[in-house]
């Protein structure tokens, strides 16, 4: 997805003096004025494609996804670091890692941009159905992504292994836990690399401070990095007071 959107700053102005004008003490004569400026984010999204594997969730380093149940898809919690792994895990591309910017100068334009993320692969070993529990509800089969499960009218749920990409959506949605699954999960894809530019950091300690998975601290007043341990969020270099640490996204991985 590459969408841009623009609009004239006069607008902009008359939008608003509009919305001032709406504030129950609105000022009389107001005058806008709104100075050129530039906003980078990037966000992470679920679409309705989730199949309720809960993968992601699983994988997730920080805790920052609700899980699915039978009802709802997953949720990107405010917690989110940024790190991208869910969308690297999701096995139906269902979690979009967006771009956006805002550039206003005589124009406003906005830009929407999907950054493509590496996929983990995805194995299935060992798959089961335990017929004395399935109840051929047929969950199972409207959140497979593949196929692979079948459940004729009155008959306990069927699994072509050969299809079945081990996800875990049926064991997942199944109520009566009657579906056992064992799968291979890939390693995690390294798309960012943190750049630390020691002749600016003024050794403040905000890095160690606030990284989610202790993977940065201070000894005698210089960095030390865990690469290991780092899940290339964006903590560290958004919360850094002198822009001594920098994430950038490898070549070829946007």
């Amino acid at each position: 997805m590459d969408i841009t959107f623009k609009k004239k700053k006069d607008a902009l102005v008359g939008d608003v003096i509009a919305k001032s004008n709406d504030l129950e003490h609105g000022v009389e004569d107001f005058e806008a004025e709104i100075e050129n400026c530039f906003l980078g984010q990037k966000f992470i999204t679920v679409s309705p494609e989730c199949v309720r594997c809960n993968l992601c969730a699983e994988e997730c380093p920080v805790n920052a996804i609700d899980s699915a149940k039978l009802t709802k898809p997953v949720k990107i919690l405010d917690n989110c670091v940024k790190c991208e792994i869910c969308a690297q895990t999701c096995p139906v591309n269902s979690i979009k890692v967006i771009e956006s910017t805002s550039d206003l100068d005589d124009d406003l334009t906005y830009k929407l941009k999907t950054i493509k993320v590496p996929h983990r692969t995805l194995r299935m070993e060992k798959i089961y159905v335990d017929s004395d529990k399935c109840t051929s509800c047929g969950n199972c089969v409207k959140f497979c992504t593949t196929g692979a499960i079948t459940v004729q009218e009155g008959e306990k749920a069927v699994i072509d292994k050969d299809a079945c990409i081990g996800c875990g959506a049926c064991a997942n949605v199944c109520g009566e836990d009657a579906v056992t699954l064992e799968r291979r999960l890939g390693n995690v894809f390294k798309t960012k690399e943190l750049l630390v530019d020691e002749d600016i950091c003024v050794a403040c300690g905000v890095c160690e401070e606030n990284c989610p998975v202790e993977a940065i601290k201070l000894e005698d007043d210089k960095i030390v990095f865990f690469k290991d341990k780092c899940i290339n969020c964006e903590v560290c270099s958004k919360k850094c007071p002198v822009g001594a640490l920098k994430l950038e996204r490898l070549p070829n991985e946007s």
